[in-house]
């Protein structure tokens, strides 16, 4: 869309404006969905970065003159606010052409962390505009503070970016270990407390009787509770192998090695849902069959996700006794689970 398009009068600043946010919500679904550009070329990844960082750098400028230029009066004429638009704009657009030029060969998860950040510089200045067309006539509120310094802290990310697949690989692993370290620690101190789980946020009139076995773990339900908690552990101890065996052996200079990592993030994505769906069943009133599923459906993924890693390049033959040794916990837990809840099939 041309925004410096002749008419008979000029536009106003604040139509110019919502002229501009038009173009950068239409922008938005070309990056998430957009494939890579095809070419015969070697990607040059120092070039590549390069590009996509001083793309960055120009929209966190154009924002700051756009902040600047309606933050005081008198509004901007409307060919300033023609020729601002316009630079937002081709900045913006600079700065999405530079993204499309990392390939899928790549790796999917770098490609993903990359195309997530410039979704949100984009969506960062349509914000941004949006706020300053709703704060109007010109008056700084927090909302326009925030907007502004939203924009400059996520063009700063892409300087931080993940430069291959490996590094990639690595923050998402990280992510995914956080959340089951948060669910498991979350668990073990609703069984330490007491054994009402909800004793702290339920008044003793709420409580009732010590037989509403809705509020409070029964003896068996707490031999039931060990070994799903041991799951939990399990699922903890195969996140942090699989990161370490991908920092330690992980490379991304062939496009087999870019594939498998891809394949080790994809797998392990499986594991803190599962997680957090068995936590969720394992609270009074505690359903046993519930528990049994959710406690299955966590076995599978991990043993997937061992099983994915023992066959790629991230795993040398003496690091397989460690996989075995997990692997048999995950046996291990899972058949008290089973033995546990045998009544119940």
């Amino acid at each position: 869309m041309d925004l410096g398009a002749a008419g008979p009068s000029p536009e106003e600043p604040v139509a110019q404006l919502r002229s501009l946010i038009g173009v950068l919500r239409s922008l938005l679904p070309r990056v998430r969905d957009g494939e890579a550009r095809e070419t015969t070329e070697v990607f040059d990844a120092h070039r590549f970065w390069d590009k996509l960082g001083q793309g960055a750098q120009a929209v966190s400028q154009e924002a700051t003159k756009l902040s600047l230029a309606f933050a005081r009066p008198p509004l901007p004429s409307p060919e300033d606010c023609r020729k601002l638009c316009e630079s937002i704009q081709n900045a913006v657009l600079a700065e999405v052409s530079a993204y499309y030029w990392l390939p899928k060969d790549q790796g999917i998860t770098l490609r993903k962390m990359v195309r997530d950040t410039v979704v949100d510089v984009v969506e960062g200045m349509a914000q941004l505009a949006e706020v300053i067309v709703r704060a109007r006539p010109q008056c700084i509120t927090q909302e326009y503070l925030r907007s502004t310094g939203s924009i400059w802290e996520t063009c700063d990310q892409v300087s931080h970016l993940p430069k291959d697949n490996k590094a990639a690989a690595l923050l998402m692993l990280a992510s995914y270990l956080r959340v089951v370290k948060d669910a498991l620690e979350e668990m073990e101190q609703a069984q330490g407390d007491s054994e009402d789980p909800y004793s702290d946020i339920l008044e003793d009139d709420e409580l009732g009787s010590r037989g509403n076995r809705d509020t409070y773990w029964s003896e068996e339900d707490q031999q039931l509770l060990a070994p799903c908690t041991g799951l939990m552990k399990a699922s903890k101890a195969c996140l942090k192998k699989v990161r370490s065996s991908v920092e330690t052996h992980g490379k991304a200079v062939v496009s087999d090695q870019v594939a498998q990592l891809d394949d080790i993030v994809d797998i392990s994505n499986e594991i803190s849902p599962s997680v957090d769906e068995l936590a969720l069943s394992m609270y009074p009133p505690l359903n046993r069959m519930a528990v049994r599923l959710n406690a299955a459906k966590l076995a599978s993924v991990l043993k997937k996700v061992l099983e994915i890693t023992k066959a790629s390049h991230v795993c040398p033959h003496e690091e397989e006794n460690r996989i075995q040794f997990l692997s048999s916990a995950i046996d291990h837990n899972m058949n008290k689970i089973k033995n546990l809840t045998q009544g119940e099939l």
